[in-house]
């Protein structure tokens, strides 16, 4: 009857398939099998039987997989919907702060912010790359390429001047951005993004980073163009991760041009920003193919402030505070 009455809904019940008594007494075994293992002390012999049993469970979800595909051939239209996965980011947990676009006094609030003339197409981003004094040769390389990534951007020095000193001569000289690489270990560990005249400020945590000729194909860099690429910008959700995506997005010149097939990608995943780059080229009408340029990192945010660099009298509209597991109550529990 329950049945019934879903389907007078439009909506589709779907019973889990049932399994067959050899299927049931195989997962029994299994299920033995992994219990005595984790009492097991000889730790050669636990590992090998530990990856036999990984391998049996990956056979059985792979012809799963197998007769799923085969079953939906067969019923066409009416075949169940397809099975999507559990995962940590999509059963994150609802946020206050989440942003429903329907919402017209939200929107209102998002859109005039700091970056409200740069969205209305008033100017045209000019950025001042530079670094920490001394860097070693990977921030070099580092920044040079992201001077082919940014349009209209240029890289200069430090020359042991201040963070300060620096965005009053970039505002002087009508740069719309600074963005300082910091690094560590001779390895670039942080991003400073500080938009002019009047602010906001970010500070991200940089890792993972794999410069372009460290990349799989040979002679990328000879790939790259001149040409503005188009920017993608994915999964913030939060008024904080509006906030983070409208900066990032301001970098880029608001008028891409098509022409080159770039484009750049700024990805969040639980909190962490995933940039790539690539450069596509279209197979048929359907069908497009991906070549990576590089380079590629992951950004984590640290902290936003109002207004220009300021770390003593600064306001912050959100900070790490102490330890980041403190803040992190629970691992579905996000930000951006």
């Amino acid at each position: 009857m329950e049945n019934e009455e879903n389907a007078e809904n439009g909506e589709v019940l779907v019973k889990p398939p049932t399994l067959s008594a050899s299927d049931r007494l195989a997962a029994k075994k299994r299920f033995r099998t992994q219990r005595r293992l984790s009492t097991m002390k000889n730790k050669v012999l636990r590992n090998a039987q530990w990856a036999t049993l990984k391998k049996e469970k990956r056979k059985v979800k792979k012809e799963g997989q197998k007769q799923r595909k085969k079953e939906a051939e067969a019923l066409g239209d009416k075949a169940p919907p397809k099975q999507i996965p559990r995962t940590i980011e999509n059963t994150r947990e609802a946020d206050i702060t989440t942003v429903d676009h329907d919402d017209e006094e939200v929107t209102f609030d998002i859109t005039h912010d700091e970056y409200e003339s740069y969205f209305s197409k008033t100017y045209v981003p000019k950025i001042l790359i530079t670094s920490s004094d001394n860097p070693h040769s990977k921030t070099i390389h580092f920044i040079r390429e992201l001077t082919k990534i940014f349009p209209s951007s240029e890289c200069q020095w430090r020359k042991r001047s201040s963070v300060k000193k620096m965005i009053q001569s970039a505002k002087e000289k009508n740069y719309t951005d600074v963005v300082v690489i910091n690094e560590d270990r001779r390895v670039p560990n942080g991003m400073l993004v500080s938009h002019l005249p009047d602010g906001p400020t970010a500070y991200f945590k940089i890792s993972n980073v794999k410069l372009t000729k460290d990349m799989k194909y040979k002679n990328i860099i000879k790939e790259f163009t001149t040409h503005r690429p188009e920017v993608i910008l994915n999964n913030f959700q939060t008024r904080l991760g509006q906030a983070v995506s409208r900066m990032l997005a301001s970098l880029f010149h608001y008028d891409p041009q098509f022409k080159g097939r770039r484009a750049v990608t700024f990805h969040n995943q639980r909190d962490y920003i995933f940039f790539r780059h690539h450069r596509y080229e279209f197979k048929s009408q359907k069908r497009a193919a991906l070549r990576e340029l590089g380079p590629r990192f992951t950004l984590r945010l640290k902290w936003l402030q109002k207004g220009t660099f300021d770390t003593i009298e600064g306001d912050y509209e959100w900070i790490i505070a102490g330890k980041r597991h403190e803040m992190e109550t629970s691992r579905r529990r996000f930000f951006l």
